[in-house]
């Protein structure tokens, strides 16, 4: 019985040169090395909680409360969250009225200014992200917050869960800001 074109193909051997059968262990032994020195799973899912809690402190971001998270810890409660940045508002306005402020010093671009708390309610670090033209303004929000310190001590679920609690305050050119006085962002609103 006659073969088949295919089956006569199937049948044949590749005739590999010297050169590809060359190429083809160098490509192996890359492989090969490539395996030993891959992170293993534990190192890669070490590598990928690292990230993620680095993820978690910037979380909120876009205009609110930015958490310092204390690894493997429980999380924190959003109510609780919603409740302590709503007190710290408070002061700060309380706080504003007590600053003087020369209204007619005020820039026309956005500025914004980091603040960062420890659990005790000190301030750990007032940052400048974004002066604009609003040295004068910046100046006032600096006096304010200083004259605030020190803020209430976080509440027992969030001084398990985070290191300091930080907010981005926004200073918003005249109009722009729908009034005098400090007020929390809308969800997803930022600078």
């Amino acid at each position: 019985m006659k073969k088949s074109q295919g089956q006569q193909a199937a049948s044949r051997k590749p005739k590999w040169t010297v050169a590809e059968k060359a190429e083809m262990n160098d490509f192996l032994r890359e492989l090969e090395h490539q395996a030993r020195t891959a992170p293993t799973l534990a190192q890669r899912s070490k590598a990928m909680a690292r990230g993620m809690a680095g993820r978690q402190a910037q979380q909120d971001r876009d205009g609110r409360a930015i958490l310092e998270r204390i690894p493997d810890s429980p999380p924190v409660d959003p109510f609780s969250l919603e409740m302590y940045l709503d007190s710290l508002v408070k002061k700060l306005n309380q706080s504003a009225g007590f600053v003087k402020s020369d209204p007619r010093n005020r820039g026309v671009k956005t500025a914004s200014v980091m603040i960062r708390l420890n659990p005790n309610g000190s301030l750990r670090s007032f940052e400048i992200l974004n002066m604009a033209d609003q040295q004068d303004e910046v100046a006032f929000i600096k006096s304010v917050v200083e004259r605030a310190v020190p803020f209430a001590a976080f509440p027992p679920d969030l001084r398990k869960s985070a290191y300091s609690v930080g907010m981005l305050i926004c200073i918003m050119p005249p109009g722009a800001s729908g009034g005098f006085g400090f007020n929390r962002m809308a969800e997803g609103q930022g600078c």
